[in-house]
Order: structure tokens, then sequence, then C-alpha cells
């Protein structure tokens, strides 16, 4: 089976935990801290594997998780860190947020990876807080969470030639006689599932991979049928053949055809639509008016598009059209095809926001504070400790939330909630 959409969620592994450990050795009478440090919790990797083909291992599961660091030991002894995850996909993955819709990365290359998830940071042990005047810290800071999303997973095809049109217009035909793909052919008025994938020999010049995309029908852009699946797949060619049936043995219309598929192009994207196209008249042999015909090609010159009459069934016009095809693609760049203006290609990392900023929110008595710098620090401290606590007032100072809270008007008694926590205001 053939899966090309799916959705999953990773989460990145938690930090370890610092540890709170002091000194005990015989002959020496006061020890210090010796907490040591927890280890970094694992990171989620996407890597093109070249074994896989589909995204169908997804269907079966879609939870992944790092594992995380361990926590930290006494005689300043690390904990170890988490083991990385990496996830393996086909070559031709796009990875998206699915909340956002945003693309973080685009797996193009054999063997690429892309960092999308970090580990956690191991907390800090207790030997760190050790002062002149604090010379036996009783705390330590709690490991990082891992961070976590959820995925979106689009396969698209990586192919130079895709083949365009409505089905039985005869592409799988045609892809069957200019590369040895063997795709199921058989006179259906309704599309098939699969894409079917082509090498063309180096007959016409240099070798290169032709998609037959299932025959796309009215309203697939917004997502009749199959269509949104088939009109992904296209977006990965450099150059496309529009087949278009002008035997007219079924009634159709090749002008209304071509403006058909052509408007579902533009509705699912404008620089799809603008792609550079060939027009194909198929079915030539059994074509018994040239009207049809006639008429596309007036309307190829006038687009100065190329136009080319065939018949797969007698060879009728296929080595005109694929060394023309050859030629075409030496002066096609491979460009990026996917839209990730807003992103890196190799590796995309988009969740290092500025994590410095807060936002205070008044409901009330009740000051809200709403900021990954703060949820940060309140992750790393022990609340029910009295040297944490003291600690913990210190950095929301650094950070300046102290002098926030009172540019807000703050008052003794109010209440100041971060996260899960509730803290009494006192002057």
């Amino acid at each position: 089976m053939f899966t090309d959409y799916v959705k999953i969620y990773a989460q990145a592994g938690k930090g370890g935990d610092g540890a709170i450990s002091f000194r005990r050795e015989k002959y020496v009478a006061a020890g210090g801290p010796d907490g040591g440090d927890g280890g970094r919790g694992g990171n989620v990797y996407f890597k093109v594997d070249k074994d896989v083909n589909t995204l169908i291992n997804f269907r079966y599961k879609k939870k992944f998780k790092a594992t995380p660091g361990e926590n930290g030991q006494g005689a300043r002894k690390y904990g170890k860190s988490g083991k990385d995850l990496y996830i393996s996909v086909p070559i031709g993955t796009v990875v998206k947020d699915a909340e956002t819709n945003e693309v973080l990365a685009d797996l193009s290359e054999p063997e690429e990876v892309a960092l999308l998830l970090k580990g956690g940071k191991g907390g800090l042990g207790n030997s760190h807080f050790a002062t002149a005047t604090r010379q036996a810290p009783r705390f330590a800071q709690d490991g990082e969470p891992g961070e976590e999303k959820e995925f979106i997973l689009e396969l698209k095809l990586l192919a130079d030639v895709g083949l365009l049109g409505f089905p039985n217009v005869g592409k799988s035909t045609f892809l069957s006689v200019v590369t040895s793909a063997t795709p199921k052919i058989a006179n259906y008025h309704f599309t098939t599932i699969d894409p079917n994938l082509g090498v063309v020999k180096s007959k016409y010049g240099d070798s290169f991979v032709i998609a037959d995309i299932p025959g796309i029908i009215e309203g697939a852009s917004q997502g009749t049928g199959l269509g949104i699946q088939f009109l992904r797949h296209i977006e990965r060619t450099r150059l496309l053949l529009h087949f278009i049936d002008v035997s007219m043995s079924e009634g159709r219309n090749p002008i209304e055809d071509y403006k058909t598929i052509n408007n579902e192009l533009k509705e699912y994207s404008e620089k799809l639509a603008k792609r550079t196209q060939v027009i194909v008249a198929t079915k030539a042999d059994i074509m018994t008016d040239e009207t049809g015909f006639n008429e596309l090609k007036k309307m190829a010159e006038k687009n100065n598009q190329k136009i080319f009459k065939i018949s797969s069934a007698t060879g009728e016009g296929i080595d005109e059209l694929m060394n023309y095809v050859s030629e075409k693609l030496k002066t096609l760049p491979k460009e990026d095809l996917i839209d990730i203006s807003n992103t890196a290609k190799k590796k995309v990392y988009t969740l290092d926001v500025d994590k410095d900023r807060f936002e205070i929110q008044k409901d009330g008595k009740t000051f809200v504070v709403i900021g990954e710098k703060v949820d940060k620090i309140m992750r790393k401290v022990n609340i029910g400790d009295y040297e944490s606590l003291f600690y913990l007032h210190r950095k929301l100072d650094e950070i300046g939330l102290n002098q926030a809270l009172k540019e807000k008007g703050i008052k003794e008694g109010d209440i100041v909630k971060i996260g899960d926590y509730e803290m009494e205001w006192e002057d």
C-alpha cells in the first residue's frame, strides 16, 4: 500500500535532575556539596532512509519518544545523556507543524538528517549553588522537559516529469511504452489510486524519471476524491506533460479538459500553475475528427506552448516528444520545489523563539505571568525548599519580572500565578 500522508506525535527526552549530595569522607570534617548534573535528554531527528519507500509504517506507530537523561549523582558525577531518536522516512518527505502547517524540513537528499526536537537540558547539581554565604545548598535543579510536537509527514514523489490529465487519457499506457514501469492499464473511467514511477533510459539522451500522477478530476484542489494527494505529487516535478484525449471517442471537449485541469492547478498553487507545461494530444490512432485537435493546437500556439500529437498504441509522435523532453529538462533548474521560504532547507529548528520575553495578565488581584523563560525557571526550582525559594526570587528579579509586576500596580497580598504555582506578593 502506498501511504503519502500521516500525522504523528514525537517528544524529545527529559533532562535528568541535578543531585543534592554532600562530600562524606573519612577525615573530612565538613565536606562541601558535590551533587552532579543531570544528563541531557535525547533529541529527535528525522533521517532519510534509502530502504524506505512509503510512510506506511507510520500507520501502525504514531508516537515516538526519545530517552530521558539520567539523574546526577554524588561526587560530582554527571548523569548519562539520553539516546537520540532517529525517525526514518523516505526521500521526498516534507515535515510540517501540525498546528501551524509550517514546513519544518524538506528531506530531499539521500541520508539527509534534520533536528526537529531538542532534548531537555539536565538540571544543575547543588555543587553549583555554593556561595560564601550559602556553603551547604540543599537544593538542585530539575531537568527540563523535552520538546514535543505533532507533525504532519507528506511524501511527495521526486520526479523530473509529471504526467497530468483526466483519468483514461493514456498516461499509464504512455509510461509503459517509454519506461520499464508496468502500471495497471485498462479502459477505466475512474482514476487509479497509486502514482507510478518510471525511468527513461538514455535512448532519448540523459536518463530521467517520469511520474504517472493518478488522474485529476474536477474539484481536486478542494479535496474531491483523492485530489489533494495527487496534486501534492505534481509539486515535485520540473516539467508537466498534459495529456488530453483528442480522439473524440467519448465526446470529450479537449479545450474544456485543458481549462478544467489548469484551473485545479491554479486553485491548489499559483506556483504550480506556472510550471512549464507541454500539451500531449493522445489517442491519435483512433481520432476520426480532427476538429478537437485543431482547436487545441490553435490554443497552444496562442499560449506559446509546445504541443505533440501521439499514439502510444502505434508509437506515433513518441520519439519526437521524448527527445524534446530530454532537451527541455537540461534547461530547467533543479530548484527547491517546496515553499520553505520561512525556513532553512538542510536543518530547520523553529522552536527557539525569544524565550526571554514574558507577558503579565491581570485578573482582579491575580497577576498571571506567561512566558517560556519564567516557566523554565519554575521547572528547575523545588518550591517546598526555603533555599530554593530564595534562589527563585533572585532569578525572577534578574529577568525583570519583579519590576514589571510593580509597574503593573501589584500590591501586598496580591497573587502571582506562574504555571501551576501561586505565590502571595510581599513588599
